[in-house]
């Protein structure tokens, strides 16, 4: 199960790599602003929708890395699921709004397309599995350290999900940058416990 472990952890710490460098070279696209999701978007737009397919089924490969039973079969399903929803994200890009792709309308449309409900279901099971996952390893690892930083890692990545959620809907200048740190945060401590599973 090593390689699969390694393809796990890989999967976890490209993802934002690439968000971040794709972000920081995009005309008119505003890290601090606009949610990564927005990547997927635009002439590159196949970059990031790539990210999210090719990460999120390395990460579903590597759920099959983490050790079970009990406990550990169910976080290994949960991954797997965060894993799936990660891939879906990319098959389903969002809508564009508040003015990316450059030139578009600097608001949030009344009405948006089948497609971009599907990738907010997607994104909702994204950013709510992670944590369930977190905590499920804070009770079934273990080593005192490892139960401590899941369970700390579970309670920052839904508080961070939460301030998104919020900095979203009221159109916060500052809400790509809540959404940046919250997934450091849960893609770091997903890539660790990959390399943890490696026996």
């Amino acid at each position: 199960m090593t390689a699969l472990s390694w393809c796990g952890a890989a999967g976890a710490w490209l993802f934002p790599v690439v968000f971040l460098l794709d972000g920081s070279t995009r005309p008119g696209y505003r890290q601090v602003r606009h949610p990564v999701s927005a990547l997927a978007l635009g002439s590159r737009g196949r970059v990031q929708a790539a990210n999210f397919v090719v990460c999120g089924l390395a990460i579903t490969a590597g759920a099959a890395a983490i050790p079970g039973p009990g406990g550990g079969a169910l976080l290994a399903v949960a991954i797997g699921v965060f894993g799936i929803s990660l891939v879906a994200s990319g098959v389903f890009p969002m809508d564009a709004m508040r003015g990316y792709p450059p030139g578009t309308p600097d608001g949030t449309p009344d009405d948006v397309s089948l497609r971009h409900r599907l990738h907010d279901w997607a994104g909702m099971v994204v950013f709510t599995s992670l944590p369930a996952a977190a905590l499920i390893a804070a009770f079934s690892l273990e080593e005192p350290a490892w139960k401590w930083y899941s369970g700390l890692t579970s309670a920052a990545f839904t508080a961070g999900f939460l301030a998104f959620g919020h900095a979203w809907e009221t159109d916060s200048a500052y809400a790509g940058l809540i959404q940046r740190v919250t997934i450091i945060c849960g893609w770091a401590w997903l890539g660790l416990l990959f390399l943890h599973a490696v026996p």
